[in-house]
């Protein structure tokens, strides 16, 4: 049996798949990954984790397969803007690396914009002057290594997302590399050529000497040794989460809109092979990069989704699992008048308020645990769709479908609230693996085994939510959402 191995690095767990010919799952292995909160605001993960977990799912999965399988090639999806710095000699890393979720520099990117860098970054990146993004976590870095700057300027010290620092470590130093999506995460990639920008490296005063190669979405890469297999692998995918799974759902077309509902939540659409800065509030990044064509999305993220119903298990202590919470939504029959905007760590897309808290309001002492968790599911699906509303008024048609994907998508009421709250059907993918998938799938058609009419054709839906709510109860509902979210920019 022939199969590619598909590795999507996430932000709490890596998962490994082996997909065969005909595009099915044929085995998989996981291993969790630990997230480190050294003061409020701040995200960490080591990298000795990071590159553990990834070796352990990939062992897992390859000793569930059949013996004498053989790996056509590997594709990586990463998990975007956790970025890190290395010896270059030693391969050491220099502390930490800072999760995309981190907050520590939004004070030193709010300045930078108030200076009018903003609006330039803006234009050149498609992104916002905000801390999500790797540039500022690399200064960061390199202001709190002892002589980081001199060290950096001397080609002494390098820098990565994780895919670099994996693919650094899989290939025993060979490759330092990361492809054009996930480098369009950086603040650092001229959208419109596709390449590393001397300005923006001069206005973080980030060294040209620490940036990784620039790579293809879909062809060889580079080889990486693969743990229990005995030869090496051509890499020939590579492409950052979020995009991977727009991939992963066939959303080939323009018009086409996807949503991942994990820790965060990102939705994205597919916009075609013009990059269209947003007047709403959205990021225009790159979709993918493949040799015969290139497309771009518009992307909304929402930092806290599911990491909210988490909390109401770990922080409120009102739920033992998350998998409770769709029944005890549904044992009441409306939220009370409650609202919970799940703003752990700032409001992103489309308000991009980074000193915005999460908030509940309209508690009454007939208020229960209920009424709060039935919120919580809620603030998730509202928050979707104000990234959909801010697409609209951006220009962009309103979506015939959303496909969705990741764990809450098993949550009935969520999915049927989204749909109510969008107006449109949403389909969930019968492969839960979606960004799995899309790694692997672009690893697949650089070996030339499918195209991309086969990829579109393979997509399966495994359930479908049509909207059952009424236009005037959904516009009243949103109506009373946007109230609290005003609220919760205001602290």
């Amino acid at each position: 049996m022939d199969v590619v191995l598909a590795i999507d690095h996430g932000t709490t767990r890596t998962k490994a798949v082996a997909i065969g010919r005909d595009m099915q799952i044929v085995a998989a292995g996981t291993a969790e990954l630990t997230q480190i909160y050294p003061q409020p605001g701040w995200v960490e993960q080591r990298p000795a984790d990071i590159l553990r977990t990834t070796q352990t799912a990939i062992e897992r999965c390859l000793a569930a397969l059949p013996p004498g399988t053989r790996i056509g090639a590997a594709g990586l999806a990463n998990q975007g803007e956790t970025v890190l710095i290395w010896d270059r000699t030693s391969g050491a890393p220099l502390g930490n690396a800072i999760g995309w979720q981190d907050r520590r520099t939004a004070d030193w990117c709010a300045a930078l914009a108030a200076d009018g860098a903003g609006e330039r970054v803006h234009a050149r990146t498609g992104l916002f002057l905000d801390s999500y993004f790797s540039a500022s976590k690399v200064r960061w870095l390199l202001d709190h290594t002892p002589n980081g700057q001199a060290r950096a300027e001397a080609g002494e010290l390098v820098l990565g997302t994780t895919d670099t620092w994996l693919l650094w470590n899989l290939s025993g130093g060979r490759l330092h590399l990361t492809d054009r999506t996930t480098a369009s995460r950086t603040l650092l990639l001229d959208l419109r050529r596709r390449e590393w920008d001397d300005e923006l490296l001069t206005l973080f005063d980030i060294p040209r000497a620490m940036l990784p190669v620039l790579a293809p979405c879909a062809g060889i890469a580079g080889e990486i040794d693969l743990p229990g297999y005995a030869d090496t692998v051509p890499v020939m995918g590579l492409m950052v989460d979020q995009q991977a799974a727009l991939f992963g759902h066939a959303c080939l077309q323009p018009g086409m809109v996807k949503a991942s509902y994990g820790t965060g939540t990102f939705v994205l659409m597919n916009i075609g092979d013009t990059p269209r800065l947003s007047a709403q509030g959205l990021i225009t990044t790159l979709a993918w990069s493949l040799p015969d064509r290139t497309a771009y999305a518009l992307e909304g993220g929402v930092y806290t989704t599911g990491a909210a119903v988490q909390w109401l298990v770990d922080g409120l202590g009102i739920m033992t699992h998350p998998d409770e919470s769709a029944a005890l939504a549904q044992s009441v029959p409306d939220n009370g008048g409650v609202y919970l905007v799940p703003a752990f760590a700032g409001l992103a897309a489309p308000h991009w308020k980074a000193d915005a808290r999460g908030f509940i309001g309209g508690l009454t002492r007939g208020s229960s645990r209920y009424h709060i968790v039935r919120a919580a599911l809620e603030g998730i699906a509202y928050r979707v769709r104000d990234v959909v509303a801010a697409m609209q008024a951006d220009g962009q048609t309103a979506p015939g479908t959303l496909r969705a994907d990741g764990p809450a998508t098993r949550n009935e009421f969520l999915m049927q609230f989204q749909a109510d709250m969008l107006g449109v059907p949403v389909e969930v993918a019968a492969d839960t693996e979606t960004t799995a998938r899309g790694a692997g799938l672009l690893a697949g058609l650089a070996l030339g085994w499918w195209t991309l009419d086969d990829i579109a054709a393979a997509w399966r839906c495994a359930a479908r939510y049509e909207p059952q709510m009424r236009e005037s109860q959904r516009e009243i509902l949103y109506a009373q959402w946007l109230r609290a979210v005003k609220r919760a920019a205001m602290q």
